[in-house]
């Protein structure tokens, strides 16, 4: 089953959407549940990749530190007005072993998610959470050299970073799994990498989780570094992605791994050998507004880019709704979706939904649909089917002034797309004021005049070879506008 040079992921709150079946049910929901209908109309948007998050098993302590924590229960609060112990259901990323949780069905039902998948020419993908597990996974009472234990002292010293855990040999002293800028995530436990016998059984997991699946998100895939783990804890260890690809692809060859990564980490997490690593940097430029932050975001090497998962949003982010005002959103879009690489949408972005909806609960709030959102992210799946932006060949477009002293080219953003058969040009005003700029074409077998349809906005336009200037075509967008046109000439044109 092939997929698009330039896919697009779907991403789907598992446990957000089986209690919006349980409700139009009025029973409890499994994975089974999920309408053919609903896998038809992904399939129909243009979707390669459906994501499903949530779906391995959790225990009772990850659940019981959610409830018990004020923060986040105060956070739930103002999501819910009506919350209720059974909303909070814990971390998806607090996981007991990577089996599907029998709430939903088990992995008989997950096998056949993946088949109905499979049917419509969709992959599926699952998460992996290498660096951490819930307390109550049973590896704790097992194989507790698992894990970073740590001392009397340091749980003293550090509370937010340590706990107790009752083992049948006694009381003893674990790490939290975290992130070194932030507090530990108090529901989970730090494993510990510097255990050759630990790699082992990741990797066994790992290949569990591939009969099952396409392809694997991996948490925080930059904390299991060699270099990055003997950083925050001081402890060596032997190289662990290289040998998952090396294990995992020797009997699924096409089997894909996505990393969710920061701190500038992108390019050596595609060097070893990851097929895509989340672009946090290039969401950060267009959340700043700033259209020059952004173009030299592009200036990165192309299979940088072609490696590069682009998002707005994502169960981490913002809403896009609620981050972009509604003109910034849809250039913002453009700009993500139209660059190369694997494009990332999540579950009601498309219908505009504004409250993010933490990892600890099973249910968000009732939303209306934004219809204007509705609407354009139903052109921009319609105009990303074409094979031009699926399989062709992407590459960032030079602006220059309208004249002499015009400041305003900088806000422009133009990036060229090519395969055998045709010509895109994609153009942004990021800015909040007009701008007039020209834009360089690299296409050198059009000639006469030239047809731009643009896609988003079905108009048509005629440049006769006599009107266009040396410096390339014309443009003077309104604020925080844009244009994604199909180009041809004239004689060879649709219209």
């Amino acid at each position: 089953m092939a997929s698009s040079r330039h896919p697009l992921l779907y991403q789907v709150n598992t446990r957000v959407l089986l209690q919006i079946l349980a409700k139009q049910l009025n029973r409890p929901a499994t994975l089974d549940d999920i309408p053919d209908t609903l896998l038809d109309e992904w399939a129909i948007a243009g979707f390669d990749w459906i994501y499903v998050l949530g779906i391995w098993q959790t225990g009772t302590a990850a659940p019981q530190v959610s409830r018990s924590n004020p923060v986040w229960m105060e956070e739930h609060r103002q999501l819910l007005s009506d919350l209720n112990d059974e909303d909070v259901c814990g971390s998806c990323f607090a996981v007991t072993g990577y089996t599907v949780h029998t709430a939903i069905g088990g992995h008989v039902m997950a096998e056949r998610l993946r088949d109905r998948l499979h049917q419509r020419g969709l992959k599926l993908m699952l998460d992996f959470v290498p660096n951490h597990t819930a307390p109550d996974h049973p590896w704790v009472q097992t194989n507790p050299e698992f894990y970073i234990q740590g001392t009397e002292e340091q749980l003293a010293q550090e509370p937010e970073n340590y706990c107790r855990i009752k083992l049948a040999s006694g009381e003893q002293v674990f790490a939290y799994g975290r992130d070194p800028y932030f507090p530990g995530w108090c529901d989970t436990l730090q494993l510990n990498y510097g255990n050759s016998n630990l790699h082992m059984a990741q990797l066994d997991e790992l290949m569990a989780i591939a009969q099952l699946c396409d392809g694997v998100r991996c948490d925080m895939a930059m904390l299991i570094l060699p270099e990055i783990f003997q950083r925050i804890w001081g402890i060596p260890m032997e190289p662990f992605w290289e040998r998952a690809f090396e294990k995992v692809r020797a009997l699924h060859p096409d089997f894909v791994f996505m990393a969710e990564v920061y701190w500038d980490m992108e390019w050596v997490l595609q060097q070893k050998g990851f097929d895509f690593t989340y672009d946090k940097g290039l969401y950060d430029r267009l959340r700043e507004q700033h259209a020059r932050p952004v173009r030299e975001h592009f200036w990165a090497d192309l299979d940088y880019q072609n490696k590069s998962a682009r998002f707005l949003e994502n169960h981490d982010e913002q809403r896009a709704a609620t981050a972009f005002p509604p003109d910034v959103h849809e250039a913002a879009a453009i700009i993500s979706f139209f660059c190369p690489g694997l494009r990332f949408f999540h579950q009601g972005q498309r219908e505009g939904y504004r409250h993010r909806i933490s990892i600890h609960l099973n249910r968000g709030p009732q939303e209306p649909v934004d219809p204007r959102l509705e609407e354009f992210y139903k052109r921009l799946l319609q105009t990303l089917k074409q094979p031009l932006f699926r399989e062709g060949t992407w590459q960032l477009l030079e602006a220059q002034p309208a004249w002499d002293g015009n400041w305003t080219a900088d806000n422009a953003i133009a990036f060229g797309w090519t395969d055998d058969k045709h010509h895109g040009l994609v153009v942004v005003n990021y800015a909040p004021h007009q701008s007039q700029f020209y834009v360089s074409l690299p296409f050198n077998d059009l000639d006469s005049t030239i047809h731009l349809e643009d896609l988003m906005h079905s108009n048509s336009y005629d440049r006769p070879d006599s009107t266009i200037h040396p410096a390339g075509l014309y443009f003077d967008l309104p604020p925080w506008g844009y244009g994604v046109f199909e180009l041809s000439d004239r004689h060879h044109s649709k219209s």
